[in-house]
């Protein structure tokens, strides 16, 4: 089996310790409107993310995937261009973010008019088996959100379609919940339409502290992510210590097969320069893309993890998931 990244296929046994939700480019929906005062400099941030490219490769890690939904500044070229220059082996996603924070209307005015979720599963399977618009990239992960509270009617649309494409293409699925709720849900609903569980990555499950959520989302037989290592106390999200207590007690119960780590981190934001008062400096201390490296597999080795266990999370789960 192999991982499509941005410069082709890659066989899974080389995809090594990677990263399987980042973000190289983020941008909300609105971003694009106001490039007059917040123009994108190309050139510039490919320099600056290949600086962390390089860094990562340094200490170790082969291989990521870049989250970022259709509408929030996707830009799969750019991404080539970083893998071919840093080296870095990257898969590009294809999807929509959740309806509170994601460009919703053009999809909901389409399922008015008799649209919607057919289309939004043409979109995916073109961009997973013939390529992301004029890029020559294919998408090598689609990728689904859902809202806090619930999977809205439209969230479900995208659900769906994604169901249907995997199990005709086998493309990895990775997710994002909001505030560590609806990871069953999601589990429940893909599973429904056909798609396959060891495809499956529900992310963000480092957002609920709860181990009994985690055991009723592992028992539809996906995967789960602690993808958001360093966001502390933002956005419903708890500390990091927190999140270990819980990795800690799933490891002891036999669950290190079907665990990933990352951050969720972004490395350029789009438009304006965002402003960060200190209260939100604080929080967002530790969240780069370097930390999993630096600081959280040392405290799990202090907590007892062992080096299998770590790489089994690192590079084994990815491996089998995405390749």
């Amino acid at each position: 089996m192999s991982a499509q990244t941005v410069t082709g296929p890659v066989p899974a046994s080389e995809l090594g310790f990677t990263l399987p939700h980042e973000h190289l480019l983020f941008g909300y929906p609105g971003y694009q409107g106001d490039l007059t005062l917040g123009p994108f400099d190309r050139e510039a941030a490919l320099n600056a993310c290949e600086d962390v490219a390089r860094s990562l490769l340094a200490r170790g890690v082969r291989t990521l995937v870049d989250a970022t939904p259709n509408e929030c500044g996707r830009d799969p070229a750019f991404l080539r261009d970083l893998s071919e220059r840093s080296g870095l082996r990257i898969l590009c996603s294809s999807g929509y973010y959740y309806e509170g924070e994601g460009a919703a209307t053009y999809f909901k005015f389409r399922a008015s008019l008799g649209g919607g979720e057919a289309e939004i599963e043409e979109l995916m399977r073109h961009e997973v088996t013939a390529g992301i618009g004029t890029s020559g990239v294919r998408a090598g992960v689609i990728k689904l959100a859902s809202s806090r509270d619930a999977i809205t009617p439209y969230e479900q649309m995208f659900f769906r379609a994604a169901a249907r494409v995997q199990r005709d293409t086998g493309v990895p699925i990775i997710t994002h919940t909001q505030e560590g709720r609806q990871g069953p849900q999601q589990a429940q609903l893909l599973l429904s339409h056909g798609a396959d569980p060891a495809r499956i990555m529900i992310g963000h499950m480092d957002g609920n502290t709860d181990p009994a959520y985690h055991r009723e989302t592992l028992a539809h037989g996906v995967s789960v992510a602690f993808d958001r290592l360093g966001l502390q106390g933002l956005v419903g999200t708890p500390t990091d210590a927190q999140r270990l207590d819980v990795l800690t007690t799933l490891l002891g119960e036999g669950f290190a097969d079907r665990i990933l780590l990352s951050h969720d981190s972004i490395w350029q934001w789009l438009g304006r320069p965002i402003p960060m008062p200190d209260a939100i400096l604080g929080a967002v201390k530790d969240w780069h893309p370097l930390h999993l490296t630096d600081d959280i597999l040392p405290e799990l080795e202090r907590r007892g993890v062992g080096a299998e266990q770590l790489r089994q999370m690192t590079v084994g789960n990815p491996a089998r998931l995405f390749g």
